[in-house]
């Protein structure tokens, strides 16, 4: 009889930098970020970035993915680049964000947080790496 083991994927230091990088950015282009972290989905072993924006209530997730893409398209070469299908956009009224800010909420709105096997709300969190979370 075979065993199945899964390994977890790696959050590794290119992404978190890209993820950094990239919250810069967001906030430099004036799009509202209530929160950018990288999530942990242990049912599809791979991470995400998860961006919170009001905007995407607004103007519809296209557009706030499209944003995106046009800053992603400006980034050097010399950063890696989180492909876009790695990134999804919610609004900031996303039940796991609300939970999270309650939670943990950063007092400056930035940061470089680790959270890890934790229950937030009824969520739990395999993992994650918080940018901004205001």
């Amino acid at each position: 009889m075979a065993e199945e083991t899964v390994v977890k994927e790696m959050l590794t230091q290119e992404m978190v930098q890209a993820g950094a990088e990239l919250t810069r950015r967001l906030d430099e282009a004036h799009l509202e970020v209530c929160a950018s972290l990288w999530l942990y989905m242990p049912d599809k072993n791979l991470w995400r970035l998860i961006v919170a924006s009001p905007a995407v209530r607004q103007d519809g997730p296209k557009k706030v993915y499209q944003q995106i893409q046009t800053i992603l398209s400006k980034m050097s070469d010399k950063t890696w680049k989180i492909p876009l299908h790695d990134i999804s956009v919610v609004e900031d009224s996303d039940p796991l964000i609300v939970s999270l800010h309650t939670s943990i909420g950063t007092k400056d709105g930035m940061a470089g947080r680790r959270f890890s096997r934790d229950i937030v709300n009824g969520h739990f969190i395999e993992d994650a790496y918080i940018y901004k979370m205001a």
